[in-house]
């Protein structure tokens, strides 16, 4: 089964081809990125396995286009992978907001498309994008399947007592203002091959898993469910993110509004865009960056990261608290997997949880699955690749073979 797997941003749409022979077994085919869309010139990104890439750059004005460009590179003589678009079976979409409506990733028809614009006041920077690569894929492979895989359905399955705020109750019957969590695909996948690789029982198991990059957040996974994660209402809240402040006392926005008269966009333009690692380091959201400048002495590059591993520890323990107790923990996501510096200052001072670092193990490792936690620990620490396009491949298959 040949799925097309699409990830619509507001200006850009990523994407893969991937042949799922079963639920263990794929083959990625190809994956690229188009870019700048609705801008004067616009860019493809194509890179086919096993051939050269190719790329070309043109006026891109919106999404459908952008996907015509997509198919077209697809079954393309040099650099195509599929010999015609019949050979795609199914769409799958990565949904930023499901809201309360789902609970799992779901099959497109009316009712799916009505119940993602009603989401779309809480992800207005997303939803729309990811509607508007549904409504053209049906424009243009019309009568194939295509499947909404959600960012937040893995979090719906958290308790009440967890995932409301201590707002007055018609705040939430009336605006849903409620933790909805995000990056439930990816912790949903690397808690499951965390299992499988410990040969540990995903239904049984207490993880906590830490999906660290430009965005990060924690969550804790019992018995195969999230019961709480660090990013609420927003992406924004949790851990300090590359631009994002993370969890902030509410009354220092009021402080900043009457001090500095900021206007409601330019506060959230603030802990958006202005704040986390770029604003304390004053140099950069980058990682490498950070550490490049560290080494040199920039005691603000070092302050950042300190801060950083500093939030993610005391998040860590704070999701221990909620599960009571903890078998695996596990670093994914761009940092999490490739930033070993940080994943050693993350589990210092952690032999509390019963945590024995291996830090030979943990020195030098980029992107490979390994267990970082010497032999005798009580629990289990672990780096796991996550890959979450596979996830909507699997669960597009899944839905789509009913």
């Amino acid at each position: 089964m040949i799925i097309l797997v699409l990830n619509c941003g507001s200006s850009s749409i990523k994407y893969q081809v991937v042949r799922m022979e079963s639920a263990e077994s794929s083959t990625l085919l190809a994956k690229g990125i188009v870019e700048r869309i609705g801008l004067a010139e616009g860019a493809l990104t194509h890179k086919p396995e096993g051939k050269a890439p190719y790329a070309a750059t043109q006026r891109i004005s919106d999404h459908t286009e952008g996907i015509n460009l997509i198919l077209a590179a697809l079954v393309h003589p040099a650099h195509g992978v599929v010999a015609s678009l019949g050979e795609v079976n199914a769409v799958g979409h990565r949904v930023a907001h499901g809201g309360e409506f789902f609970k799992d990733s779901a099959l497109i028809n009316r009712a799916v498309k009505d119940s993602i614009a009603q989401c779309a006041e809480l992800a207005p920077l997303h939803n729309p994008a990811n509607l508007q690569g549904i409504l053209s894929m049906e424009a243009l492979l019309p009568g194939v399947p295509q499947v909404a895989v959600f960012d937040t359905s893995f979090h719906q399955t958290m308790p009440r007592h967890a995932y409301l705020y201590a707002l007055p109750y018609r705040y939430y019957e009336q605006h849903h203002i409620r933790c909805y969590g995000f990056h439930g695909t990816s912790h949903r996948y690397v808690a499951q091959k965390a299992c499988k690789l410990l040969g540990a029982d995903f239904g049984a198991a207490s993880i906590v898993t830490c999906h660290l990059g430009n965005g990060a957040s924690i969550a804790s996974i019992a018995q195969g469910k999230s019961v709480d994660t660090s990013m609420g209402f927003t992406p924004l809240d949790g851990l300090i993110m590359g631009t994002r402040s993370g969890a902030i006392d509410p009354g220092v926005l009021f402080f900043l509004a009457q001090k500095e008269g900021m206007s409601m966009d330019a506060l959230n333009d603030l802990l958006n865009k202005q704040a986390g690692l770029l604003g304390i380091s004053g140099l950069s959201s980058d990682m490498r960056d950070l550490h490049q400048a560290a080494a040199g002495g920039n005691d603000m590059a070092q302050l950042a990261l300190d801060m950083f591993a500093y939030r993610v520890r005391k998040f860590i323990g704070a999701h221990v608290a909620a599960l009571g107790k903890v078998d695996i923990i596990v670093f994914t996501g761009g940092v999490g997997e490739n930033d070993d510096t940080v994943r050693e200052k993350v589990c210092q001072n952690m032999g509390y949880l019963g945590v024995d670092f291996d830090a030979a193990a943990n020195k030098g490792l980029h992107g490979k699955d390994a267990l970082l936690s010497k032999p005798a620990s009580k629990v289990k620490l672990m780096a796991v690749t996550t890959n979450e396009e596979l996830v909507i491949a699997m669960d597009t298959m899944r839905l789509v073979k009913g």
